[in-house]
Formats: structure tokens, C-alpha cells, sequence
């Protein structure tokens, strides 16, 4: 899917040295203007010659028009009328043969073009008009050739980028040197990644609503932007990369002008470059996550020794002293890995990062920038949820790990975005006991003394919620109830009865309790 603006007539020649002043400078061909003298710099994209009054149907715009004018005669309307619609038609200029039809070129053409500033060529009897096609043709030849030529070392030099160290930063400056504007390099969620020059980086962030509208659309897919819609006055061309429908980041280049054909081919090369690198990046990456996934484990079953001297290679080290194990899970994994690394990245903090079936894990410095980023994030990102473990030690990271599990499950029961074991852990678990499961639970543990109190005497719940509070004390509890001891008793062993359950099993009193209390008012 395309949205680039429709090329204009002229777009393919838009940087062509064959001008109307071009062919007029030739000495061989006697050209002489007659109008139009501040046109004169218009691209000829072809040389047409016509002696209908009105060849418009036939031209495509960019021509250099010839005429002996055989047909227009010499009616001052007539001959406006014909100079506007050329004019209108786009035509680059009008030649006028003069010796047959004209003696000189008519006054009536001169004023019309010069009100159209429309170039207009005196074509001298001895110059023939093939002789014009003939300098146009050998001319646009000539350009052409170069241009093949120049696009295929535009390539050349890009491919050297791409093989080299730096390779993406390096085809980047490349293709921003080429051109004589400016490139920026967006990764998959819309962050610069890298742009050349220095000064593009915050013209390129500027663009991130575009970029996040292109980001919604099947790769591969291009925007041209230009004025308002680019915040700038510059013509910008953004361009996602990747093999298949999802992005792997995207290229941004800006230009004073519309792209030529060939500076369309040096960016389209540039293109097929920066996807073949990412997809090798993203080959690459898989090969690091199940390195990473191996390391985790390592370090969860509690082998650091040999799990730093494993990371010393591949990452240059593990997070040291207090550290927080942060699992995550749901749609938008991808960004917040990359945000986590990105931020580790910026600040040199040492991260272990890892997929683990469907969910990300990560062991980060506790307090550290990429636990902030985590925690933001899962405010920002509707489509995941994290649990982060106490601060521990590398050392204990596998207890850590089960913490982070059950505070994600309180995340994802609750449909909290971040949940902390702290909250897990620390004051009452009467607020977890909202959950659907817990009621259904507790209305099903306790519908047999409901069913009792609707159509008996006696409040077995109440009774059994009074008793309960008391710890079982009959007679404090008899109190509350306003009833004797023994009459306690007896609901006591009807609750017994009815739940198939003795009330002397500290578990049982407890679900009962938990039950009375997530059911209660």
C-alpha cells in the first residue's frame, strides 16, 4: 500500500540539465526567445512537432512544442487562445518555425506567452525541426546514461555501508549525502534509531505521528509528506522496512525537491539494504534469545558462577547488588523489550533479558532506569502486564522469579497493568478477595446454611460468622448473638452437618472465614 502523492509531468526530469535555456544556448540550432525569458530554466522532456490548432489531446506535458503554425493563421484571439491552452497543457516552451506560415513570429503569440510566461523560440528557416528532436534525444540520452551510471555507484557505495561495521548508521549517511538532504532510521516502535546529519535527528523526531500512522498499516508501505504535513518545508518521502507485513523499523528522507527517477532508485536501494540488515538483525536476535533464555535458567536454578561467566561474553556482564526480576506478559512484548534494552542501552546498566514461552523476563538493577521504564510502560501499553519480584540478590533471583509469578497473577486476575510483591505481600489478602473465582468458591461453600436460613429457624451464618470472630469462644460469641451457649452449640453442629465438615479443622474454619468474609456486606 502506497499513500505517495501522484507524480507530476515534470517529476522525471525535475533535476534535468536539457532546459529550454540549455537548447537555446546550443549554437548550432539559432534559437532566438521571443517570450517567457524567466522560464527559461523548465526541463524539455521530449521535443513534439504539430501543425493541428489544437494538439492538446496529444501531449502529455514537458514537450517542447514545434509549429510552422500552417493552420493557426494570423487572428489575435485565435492565437491567444492556442497559447493558453499549451500553457495549460504544461508544456515546457513553443517553437515557431518562421519562413513558411510567418515572415516572423506574431505579435499576438509574443504578448500571449509573455502573459503566460510561457518560453517561446523564434526556430530559424535554416534549422530544420529534426535537428532540435535530434539535440533533445542525444541530450536526455546522455542524462540517462549518467544517471544509470551514477545510480549504480550510488548502490555500489551503499552496499560497502551496509557491509561494514556500523553498518545501517553508516548506509544511512550515505544515502543523506546522496541525495543532498537528510535520512533518519526508525526502529519498529517509532524511536530514531539514527540520522544523518546530526542536525536531522530532531526534524525526524517531529515526524513520529506519521510514522506511527505508517506503523498501522501492513509493511510494505510508503507516505510522501510536504508543507504542513511534514512540518517542514522540505519534501519527505517515509518508507517502512521489513520482509513480511509486520515492520521491522522504518526510513525517513527529505529532500528540498520531489525525488528524481534515479535519487527514487538510490532510496529504493537503500531500502532493499536497511530490510536485508534488520532481517538479519532479527535472525541474529533469535539466535541471542535462546542464549539468553538458556542464561536466565541458569541464573533462576541458582548457577551465577557459571552463568556470569557465560554472560561476560554475551553481554558483557549481569546486574550486580539489589536486583528486581520483572516477568511480563501479553501483546506488547516486543516494545517494551526494545524500550528496556534501549534505556539499559543509554544508561550502561547491565540487563538480563530473556523470552520465556509466551511471557518476557527480565532481571534488572532494582531502582534503575530500565525498572522505571518496565513500570511506566505498563501504564502507557494497554496490552500487558508485569509483575515485579522484592529487591533481592543475583544469588536468589529463582525466588525472586516465583514472586514476580504471583504478583503478574494478581496483575492479570485484577486487570492491573504492574502489580509489586510488596503489595502481594505486605497488609491484608482481603482485597484479593474480589476475585470471580474466590466468590464463586465461597457462594457455593457456603449455599448450604443460605438455603437453611431461607426456610428454617435459625441463623446458621450469622451464627457461624459470630462464632468464627470469637475464635470460638461459645460464650463471648452467644453474647453477640443474644442467644444461650447451648443453642450456639447446637447450630455449630447443624453448620457441621449441613457442610459435611468438622468445624475442629483450623483449615476448614479458615475457608469458612475467608469465604464469610469475601461474601459478606
Amino acid at each position: 500500500m502506497s499513500n505517495e502523492k501522484p507524480a507530476r509531468p515534470d517529476d522525471e526530469v525535475r533535476h534535468s540539465s536539457v532546459t529550454v535555456a540549455s537548447l537555446v544556448a546550443m549554437p548550432g540550432l539559432g534559437l532566438v526567445v521571443r517570450a517567457g525569458e524567466t522560464a527559461l530554466e523548465r526541463p524539455v522532456r521530449w521535443v513534439h512537432t504539430s501543425e493541428l490548432d489544437d494538439p492538446v489531446p496529444y501531449l502529455e506535458g514537458g514537450e517542447l512544442l514545434l509549429t510552422t503554425g500552417l493552420k493557426l493563421g494570423k487572428a489575435k484571439e485565435k492565437l491567444r487562445q492556442y497559447v493558453h491552452r499549451l500553457a495549460d497543457a504544461g508544456v515546457a516552451g513553443l517553437g515557431i518555425g518562421v519562413g513558411l506560415t510567418y515572415d516572423e513570429v506574431p505579435p499576438a503569440l509574443v504578448d500571449a506567452a509573455a502573459e503566460r510566461a510561457l518560453p517561446l523560440l523564434e526556430v530559424p528557416q535554416p534549422t530544420p525541426f529534426i535537428a532540435i528532436s535530434k539535440a533533445v534525444t542525444a541530450a536526455l540520452a546522455a542524462e540517462q546514461y549518467k544517471a544509470v551510471t551514477t545510480s549504480f555507484e550510488a548502490q555500489e557505495e551503499l552496499t560497502r555501508a551496509a557491509l561494514g561495521k556500523d553498518g545501517t548508521a553508516a548506509v544511512v549517511a550515505k544515502l543523506a549525502a546522496r541525495l543532498g538532504g537528510w535520512a533518519a532510521l526508525y526502529d519498529a516502535t517509532g524511536g530514531v534509531v539514527v540520522a544523518a546529519p546530526d542536525w536531522a535527528a530532531r526534524r525526524a523526531g517531529r515526524l513520529r505521528p506519521e510514522v506511527e500512522r505508517l506503523r498501522s498499516q501492513p509493511a510494505p508501505a510508503s507516505m510522501a509528506l510536504q508543507g504542513d504535513a511534514a512540518d517542514t518545508q522540505d519534501y519527505v518521502v517515509l518508507q517502512s522496512l521489513g520482509a513480511d507485513r509486520r515492520a521491522r523499523g522504518f526510513l525517513a528522507v527529505g529532500t528540498e525537491d520531489r525525488l528524481s527517477s534515479g535519487e527514487r532508485y538510490v532510496v529504493n536501494a537503500a531500502v532493499a539494504l536497511l530490510t536485508l540488515t534488520l532481517e538479519r538483525s532479527r535472525d541474529l536476535r533469535r539466535a541471542e534469545d535462546r542464549m539468553r533464555t538458556a542464561l536466565l535458567r541458569l541464573v533462576l536454578a541458582g548457577e551465577t558462577v557459571i552463568a556470569k561467566e557465560v554472560a561476560g561474553a554475551l553481554l558483557g556482564g549481569l546486574p550486580q547488588g539489589p536486583v528486581r526480576v520483572l516477568i511480563a506478559e501479553g501483546d506488547d512484548l516486543a516494545e517494551l523489550g526494545d524500550r528496556a534494552e534501549q534505556a539499559a542501552a543509554r544508561t550502561g546498566e547491565p540487563l538480563l533479558l530473556a523470552p520465556e514461552g509466551e511471557r518476557l523476563v527480565l532481571v534488572a538493577v532494582d531502582g534503575g532506569m530500565v525498572h522505571q521504564v518496565c513500570t511506566d510502560l505498563a501504564v502507557d501499553l494497554e496490552a500487558v502486564a508485569i509483575g515485579i519480584s522484592a529487591p533481592t540478590t543475583l544469588e536468589s533471583a529463582g525466588s525472586a522469579a516465583a514472586e514476580a509469578e504471583r504478583a503478574l497473577a494478581v496483575a492479570l486476575r485484577s486487570g492491573r497493568r504492574s502489580v509489586d510483591h510488596a503489595e502481594v505481600g505486605a497488609g491484608s489478602l482481603l482485597p484479593l478477595l474480589g476475585e470471580e473465582a474466590v466468590q464463586a468458591f465461597a457462594e457455593g461453600l457456603l449455599r448450604p446454611l443460605r438455603e437453611h436460613d431461607r426456610t428454617s429457624r435459625g441463623d446458621l451464618e450469622a451464627s457461624l460468622r459470630a462464632w468464627l470472630s470469637r475464635h470460638g469462644q461459645w460464650d463471648a460469641a452467644a453474647a453477640d448473638l443474644g442467644v444461650h451457649r447451648h443453642t450456639l452449640r447446637y447450630r455449630m453442629r447443624r453448620v457441621e452437618e449441613l457442610l459435611g465438615r468438622t468445624l475442629d479443622d483450623a483449615d476448614v474454619r479458615m475457608e469458612l472465614w475467608m469465604a464469610l468474609r469475601a461474601t459478606g456486606d
